[in-house]
């Protein structure tokens, strides 16, 4: 695997591409980022996009976004647009490995109606939220924690951290939620996500690492999945 800083160079990007990156928008980013693989035809990499947090000749913060790349080919400087830090990356984990990391995900559950043959795909807080309602529960700290805690409910999922190969070492923080929204041939995208921060126990090397090459969850493409890890 290879793990890159890709930096933007703003003056690069017409007003339109402009404003979608430094909205973050999902889609838009990720179609930037395939620029970095002209010569492969599937995604090889995942993306998570942070801001840029040098600090511009005033002093001020440059606020220009830029992203981590994790790939398994190498990505190519796009001149004028797109430039590439890049090292590899291989982790050396032994069962008992304890790590800190940030993790931006799509959580979902899948439910079935009554009289329905197929699962719907939920976003997990929008699930906890609604099912808070249905209870008749209309405190608005409530219903946060029910959210909160559904988020930290699907990161924990015994059945995921076995597939995974982790295991959480606390309940981690959850913040950043949004919701997505991107039309694209007459049809809407949507997803959403959220920052997740903790540590973690690697509880199979083999499983976690495979994790980290793949991501975690739905959304991949669009920024979500990545693991940002570094020891406790």
């Amino acid at each position: 695997m290879l793990l890159s800083r890709v930096r933007v160079a703003p003056q690069g990007l017409d007003p339109q591409h402009f404003h979608a990156v430094m909205k973050g928008d999902a889609y838009g980013n990720h179609q930037l980022l395939w620029k970095l693989f002209p010569d492969d035809e599937e995604r090889p990499f995942l993306f998570r996009q942070e801001d840029e947090r040098t600090l511009a000749s005033n002093g001020n913060p440059r606020g220009i976004p830029l992203f981590y790349v994790l790939s398994t080919t190498e990505p190519v400087d796009v001149p004028g647009l797109l430039q590439c830090e890049t090292r590899p990356f291989e982790p050396k984990l032994d069962i008992g490995s304890r790590l800190h990391f940030r993790l931006r995900a799509n959580p979902v559950v899948a439910r079935r109606r009554e009289g329905e043959s197929r699962s719907r795909v939920h976003d997990v807080l929008m699930d906890a939220k609604a099912q808070a309602r249905s209870e008749k529960n209309d405190d608005p700290v409530a219903i946060r924690g029910a959210m909160d805690d559904a988020a930290v409910q699907w990161l924990a999922n015994k059945e995921r951290c076995e597939r995974s190969g982790y295991g959480l070492l606390h309940d981690p923080e959850v913040t950043g939620y949004r919701q997505h929204v991107h039309r694209r041939r007459g049809k809407d995208i949507r997803f959403s996500s959220v920052d997740y921060e903790g540590a973690l126990e690697v509880l199979d090397p083999r499983r976690f690492l495979s994790s980290l090459a793949s991501g975690i969850g739905r959304s991949r493409a669009f920024g979500c999945g990545m693991w940002m890890i570094r020891r406790a």
